[in-house]
């Protein structure tokens, strides 16, 4: 009839055809390696990915304490504004407890990327409450001492049998690295320029000059860095001089027009004189 001819095994299912090929090839040990290759991969991208969900609820968390934490200078209770933000940054540290439950026996610099984010929020939200509590800059070892967890801290979901949990480290840690503290210093000089504001909306005169004072101090430690240091870091260094720039601004408002502007008007000078910094430098 003209029509093709009809091949003898057309008549079997796709899948039983294949069936009889894996029977005809067995597996080689090749492939087996990469079988057990893709499985690693695998295991190690979906780590990747809960560091990275895990990163950005810290990141969540350490914003909304840093909103709070901009409350103390107007509200009237400013004891329970600083307690707040303890229980917040506590559960901060939870959600970094859960990072290190999923870095034991790993490289943490694997997942660096991952988690560095999270990391470098968290540095700011510390050092911003160690700021307003004593006037002063929290060191990195005292930022990783508040990240040494203890066996008793663990998740109940962790808990194995009693042999395998003596073989367990009894305390364990995730570390800032210099460069996370150092990212996370640079990004507080932006909120500290924001707490001087608000500080002369309120109308207190002297907060203003210690943050000028505290914020040319972190700015003459990151010009001894220079270009010699990570590109992030250098890269941050023109955002600390615009805020150094603002914070140095206001104290030359007020000490030089302080008597003859009254207190309540002092902000909105303040913010008109940052907008023309702004507008000279060619920021958005």
């Amino acid at each position: 009839s003209g029509g093709f001819r009809k091949r003898k095994h057309d008549n079997f299912p796709h899948g039983q055809r294949r069936e009889e090929k894996e029977n005809v090839n067995p597996p080689s040990a090749l492939m087996s390696s990469f079988k057990s290759f893709q499985l690693e991969l695998d295991t190690r991208h979906d780590k990747y990915e809960r560091l990275v969900k895990l990163s950005r609820d810290i990141t969540i968390e350490s914003k909304r304490t840093i909103f709070l934490l901009h409350r103390f200078t107007s509200a009237p209770n400013g004891e329970e504004i600083l307690s707040e933000s303890e229980v917040k940054l506590d559960a901060v540290r939870r959600k970094i407890k859960q990072v290190a439950q999923e870095l034991i026996g790993e490289d943490m610099y694997q997942f660096h990327r991952a988690i560095s984010p999270g990391l470098q929020e968290y540095v700011e939200a510390v050092s911003f409450q160690y700021f307003i509590k004593t006037r002063s800059l929290i060191s990195v070892e005292e930022i990783n001492k508040q990240l040494i967890f203890t066996a008793e801290d663990r998740e109940e979901t962790t808990n194995m049998t009693s042999n395998s949990h003596d073989k367990e480290p009894h305390t364990w840690s995730l570390k800032v690295t210099p460069v996370d503290y150092l990212l996370g210093v640079a990004d507080l000089t932006g909120e500290l320029m924001r707490l001087c504001i608000s500080s002369v909306g309120n109308g207190d005169i002297d907060t203003p000059f210690e943050l000028s004072q505290f914020l040319r101090q972190i700015y003459d430690g990151f010009t001894f860095i220079g270009n010699t240091g990570p590109y992030e870091v250098s890269k941050k260094l023109y955002t600390l001089k615009q805020s150094l720039a603002k914070v140095e601004n206001a104290c030359y408002t007020l000490k030089v027009r302080g008597s003859e502007i009254p207190k309540h008007m002092l902000a909105d000078v303040f913010s008109t004189k940052t907008e023309l910094i702004d507008q000279e430098e060619g920021l958005p």
